[in-house]
Formats: structure tokens, C-alpha cells, sequence
């Protein structure tokens, strides 16, 4: 079994596009259309990254992300923040309790990059 990363969004079709474009790579998906949603996967199965949305239903993803960090069992837990908010104010939270920022539409070479990077790297700390 490969890596398992967690995608967050509320829209199911982009959720299925990335599912797609990194389904050959060997990872194991988890989903969440929501922010408690994606709290409890994020408790449950200790995804060994998470790619979420900013714009989310009943919790932001900011608010998700510094949630995680604040708990020992999800706190080193890699985010990549995802979203179509493009904004300077936006970019410097999401940068201070995630290891990146991405613009929707994605760049999926990049992303697949930065995702094999953070999973390496993570994986030669433990």
C-alpha cells in the first residue's frame, strides 16, 4: 500500500480530476467534502499528507489546518492548501501552517513534485 493522502474540496469533480492525475502513482486516496469531514479522516487514518481547500462548508480550511497542528497526533501531518483565493493576505496564512500554497487551476506536474518531495522527505525524518 503507498502513501495515503487526503484531498479536501467540496466540489467532487475536481476531487476526481486529481484523484485521476495522481491515481498511476501508488497513492491511497482518502476524501472529505467538508472541513469536520476532513477533520475526522485527518484523526482516524493519519493521512501522510493533505491537499485542502480553503473554501469549505461548516469549517475553512485554515481553520482545519490550524486545528491539526495544534493536536500531537495530526500535527506533522504535511498540508498543501489548494484554492482559487489568490490574495497576498490569503497566501501568508495558508504559508504559516502549510508546507504550500497552490492556485486553482492546478499545475499537476508541479503539484505531483511537490507532493513525491514532501513524501520523501518525510519519510527520511522518521
Amino acid at each position: 500500500m503507498g502513501p495515503r493522502i487526503l484531498i479536501v474540496d467540496d466540489e467532487g469533480d475536481f476531487i476526481e480530476l486529481v484523484k485521476f492525475r495522481l491515481g498511476g502513482l501508488g497513492y491511497e486516496f482518502l476524501v472529505a467534502s467538508d472541513g469536520v469531514q476532513a477533520l475526522t479522516q485527518a484523526r482516524q487514518f493519519k493521512p501522510d499528507l493533505i491537499l485542502l481547500d480553503i473554501l469549505l462548508p461548516d469549517l475553512d480550511g485554515l481553520s482545519v489546518c490550524e486545528i491539526l497542528r495544534r493536536q500531537p497526533s495530526t500535527k506533522k501531518i504535511p498540508v498543501i492548501f489548494m484554492s482559487a483565493l489568490t490574495g497576498d493576505v490569503t497566501r501568508r496564512s495558508a504559508n504559516l501552517h502549510a508546507q504550500d500554497f497552490f492556485t486553482k487551476p492546478l499545475d499537476l506536474p508541479k503539484l505531483q513534485q511537490r507532493i513525491a518531495d514532501l513524501l520523501q522527505h518525510d519519510a527520511t525524518a522518521n
